[in-house]
């Protein structure tokens, strides 16, 4: 399978996983904090500009270097994650409902970020044809 294809692709994933993210964030808030009160949805239109920028922009050096740029955010959220005050380093991030699920949609949008991150450099370093 060609690389650009890969990138579409992993970059699909990552915007479900993404979705799925911040609708488990919104879920799992605590009365009064910020993902209760809808702040997820300051993230719907960049979710929509990579969306943009992957499916009609995956061969011009504007969406890859959207999708870089965007997969390094990908790649930021667990790290957010496991640092926050009940991070994956503190012990409290898995001990509730569903979290076996939250842990491993981070644990995979990590993962799918490297990998569009890795894709979308060799995108941009390949000579355009």
């Amino acid at each position: 399978m060609k690389n650009d294809r890969l990138l579409v692709i992993s970059s699909l994933v990552s915007i479900l996983l993404i979705t799925l993210h911040l609708t488990s964030d919104v879920l799992r808030a605590k009365p009064g904090n910020p993902e209760g009160g809808g702040s997820t949805l300051v993230a719907v239109p960049l979710v929509a500009l990579w969306l943009y920028a992957t499916l009609v922009f995956p061969h011009r050096r504007f969406g890859q270097v959207l999708m870089l740029l965007l997969a390094l955010a990908a790649i930021v959220i667990p790290v957010i994650h496991a640092m926050g005050p009940a991070g994956f380093f503190t012990g409290q991030m898995a001990r509730g409902n569903g979290d076996f699920i939250f842990v491993w949609g981070l644990h995979l949008l990590g993962v799918t970020g490297i990998f569009s991150l890795a894709l979308a450099i060799q995108a941009l370093l390949t000579p355009a044809k």
